[in-house]
């Protein structure tokens, strides 16, 4: 059994900042890309960005130059600091990692969190 579990969402101001967290547990052999994606109130959930276990990143045009994706592969864990939100920023967000179980069957596959929401409202 392998679980992604977020926290860090909440309610801020816009121009604010926030940190979210995922992280890995359970049955885990090794954890390939790791990312966050995000869907608003009737929208298509939409890639944020990504990260390799390389290190190789990934943004989308809204998040780049405001977000920053990292990861510590010890912990098993991928972040997401958020600065210079905006009311368009509001949305569940959603932690996804392509993970290779340690338990039959052993290959690599998606996994996703239960969300965190984020509203950016003053």
């Amino acid at each position: 059994q392998v679980q992604l579990v977020e926290s860090g969402g909440g309610l801020v101001q816009p121009g604010g900042s926030l940190r979210l967290s995922c992280a890995a547990s359970g049955s885990i052999d090794s954890i390939h890309a790791m990312g966050w994606y995000r869907q608003a109130p009737g929208k298509q959930r939409e890639l944020v960005a990504s990260i390799t276990s390389g290190g190789s990143l990934n943004y989308a045009d809204s998040a780049k130059g405001r977000f920053a994706i990292s990861r510590d592969n010890a912990k098993n864990t991928v972040y997401l600091q958020m600065n210079s939100l905006k009311p368009e920023d509001t949305a569940v967000y959603y932690c996804n990692a392509h993970i290779t179980p340690r338990v039959a069957p052993k290959f690599p596959r998606n996994y996703w969190g239960q969300g965190t929401q984020v509203t950016v409202s003053s």
